[in-house]
């Protein structure tokens, strides 16, 4: 298994909608005098567990990225800026076949897919997900919930107010045998694919082990205009980590 080959996936797909009226991605605003994914992307470019950094974007990013990744990243050629798909998973499914027209795959292949808005990412949490995706097959890095979670079946009531100890919210990477994941998802119907936006849980779902990497608080996902302030705070030193 040590000799398994590893590949990151920054997953560079979403228009951030939430974000309010941009004219880009979250993912190219900047954050510390530099665009958020360039960020993001230096904490995967530095591991040399990696044999290269995949970032599958919206066609009409391609252009744009590789530019961004020319101008900050020294070695260009070990980040691939490629097309996703129209779902998450979808985008995962173009990485994993890119990979093997490239490369080639084998059953020991292994993808560290993440968020290109998570840029605070450390190196403990990827080599912990590499770890235990070899070992397991899969894993997904999570924080205990701090809050209660209630659950609302309607959204107007709650329906439940589960065990605090039980509950984490996820964040990313999340990682996965390539192979594993892939005939997992060629295994789902179209109505369960529309379902699973996440691909944790298809594995889940189809009673596989999925092994739990604990996050960091600071591991935040940029998705609201305040989480910009706190990334710049975060950034410039401001927070004490």
């Amino acid at each position: 298994m040590s000799n398994s080959k590893v590949y990151a996936v920054v997953l560079a797909g979403g228009v951030g909608s939430r974000m309010g009226q941009q004219e880009k991605p979250k993912q190219y605003l900047e954050v510390g005098n530099k665009p958020i994914i360039i960020h993001t992307l230096e904490k995967f470019y530095i591991e040399d567990a990696f044999e290269c950094v995949i970032v599958p974007g919206p066609a009409e990013w391609v252009s744009h990225t590789k530019n961004l990744v020319k101008k900050y990243i020294p070695d260009p050629d070990r980040v691939h800026v490629i097309e996703g798909g129209a779902t998450r998973n979808e985008t995962i499914m173009n990485s994993i076949a890119y990979i093997e027209e490239k490369f080639g795959l084998d059953e020991d292949t292994i993808i560290v897919t993440h968020d290109s808005v998570r840029p605070f990412v450390t190196s403990r949490i990827i080599e912990e997900n590499i770890r235990y995706a070899k070992e397991v097959g899969a894993c997904d890095t999570a924080m205990p919930a701090t809050d209660t979670i209630v659950v609302s079946e309607d959204n107007d009531i709650i329906s439940d107010i589960p065990e605090r100890r039980k509950m984490y919210q996820g964040q990313t990477p999340q990682t996965f045998n390539a192979m594993k994941l892939r005939n997992l998802y060629n295994s789902l119907s179209d109505d369960e694919k529309n379902i699973l936006t996440d691909a944790a849980k298809i594995f889940v779902m189809k009673g596989e082990k999925v092994h739990i990497v604990e996050g960091e608080v600071f591991n935040i996902k940029i998705t609201y205009p305040y989480d910009l302030r706190v990334a710049e705070a975060l950034i410039s030193g401001k927070v004490e980590g």
